[in-house]
């Protein structure tokens, strides 16, 4: 199926009509993912260097209030129904990634997975990789999100579109007749031969978790911490990092709980109560990031935790990331 880009604003205001939609737009300034107004123009050009994580893991969100005098608990969440459009495929890997972490291995977080079920997808498949992104090394399609509930591609005056899922298809059933029939029907995809590869190129090698944990005290670390500011935006900008910390905000007897992002770059991360600090200097709260991000996670879940969107690459003003570890710690010796 076809869906012209002259429809898309009526097709987006389908989508609005029950539910939150998102979509990459300026806002204060800087190309993210928010709410529309129904008048943005969506920015669809490129990934913008936010992700869209906070759609399902809010920067602040309250938890809980609690009345001291009483005993009384209320949750707080208020679910919603909730749209992405225009995610591109890396970031939904990343939602899978965080699906894992959220919802598997036993316990599930209610606030997560409330929003998780309440979230409609729709995957837009990129034209060109950014010089940065070096998703295909991770093994992902740009061009293609089999985890998103729709996916849609640029075919010319058109987006061809694929239905992944049965919210993809009630997507499908409410845009009706904005719809018509693909121009090419045996192409590959979404409707169209889309071919996108990434100029970026990251050998990763089969065993790099092994590597890694192998050179736990590789003076590579500390050689590579030195230029690391202890900023965090490497957490706040990864589509993948799910650190937060809890806090309560209370007035007289009555309180409420919340959580927000937090990252395991700032000292204060894992200081204990009486003092005592584990990863007291950036070369252990580095080392500790990457190899969660390349080991740790790949020991529980079986994949690593990330999808090569290439953020890190860009926006680190220390010019430190992911592809530096792995190559410098986990190449060959």
């Amino acid at each position: 199926m076809e869906l012209k880009k002259e429809k898309l604003p009526e097709a987006l205001a389908l989508l609005q009509s029950d539910a939150r939609l998102f979509l990459p737009a300026e806002a204060d300034g800087l190309p993210q993912f928010t709410v529309w107004d129904g008048k943005q123009a969506p920015c669809l050009s490129g990934n913008p260097p936010l992700p869209p994580k906070d759609v399902l893991f809010p920067r602040s969100e309250k938890m809980y209030g609690y009345n001291l005098s009483t005993g009384d608990v209320a949750d707080l969440a208020s679910p919603e129904k909730q749209v992405i459009f225009g995610i591109r495929p890396c970031d939904v890997k990343s939602i899978e990634k965080l699906d894992r972490a959220f919802l598997e291995k036993g316990y599930a977080d209610s606030y997560y997975r409330t929003r998780r079920e309440q979230l409609t997808t729709l995957s837009l498949g990129c034209t060109e990789a950014a010089r940065t992104c070096f998703c295909e090394s991770m093994g992902l399609d740009p061009a293609d999100a089999p985890g998103a509930d729709l996916m849609l591609n640029d075919a010319g005056d058109a987006f061809s579109v694929k239905s992944n899922s049965e919210k993809g298809e009630a997507v499908l059933a409410r845009w009706g007749k904005l719809l018509t029939e693909d121009a090419d029907k045996d192409a590959k995809g979404a409707g169209k031969d889309v071919s996108v590869h990434c100029a970026f190129k990251v050998d990763l090698p089969a065993d790099l978790p092994e590597r890694l944990t192998a050179r736990f005290e590789d003076p590579a670390w500390a050689a590579l911490s030195r230029a690391c500011l202890g900023c965090g935006c490497c957490s706040y900008i990864c589509p993948t990092c799910y650190c937060f910390d809890i806090g309560q905000e209370n007035r007289g007897a009555e309180g409420t709980a919340f959580r927000c992002w937090d990252s395991c770059m700032f000292s204060d991360y894992s200081r204990m109560a009486g003092g005592h600090n584990p990863r007291p200097s950036k070369r252990e709260r580095l080392r500790n990031r990457y190899l969660h991000k390349l080991a740790y996670f790949n020991e529980r879940y079986g994949t690593t935790l990330c999808v090569g969107c290439g953020r890190c690459v860009d926006k680190c003003p220390a010019h430190l990331d992911i592809t530096k570890v792995i190559e410098t710690v986990g190449g060959e010796r």
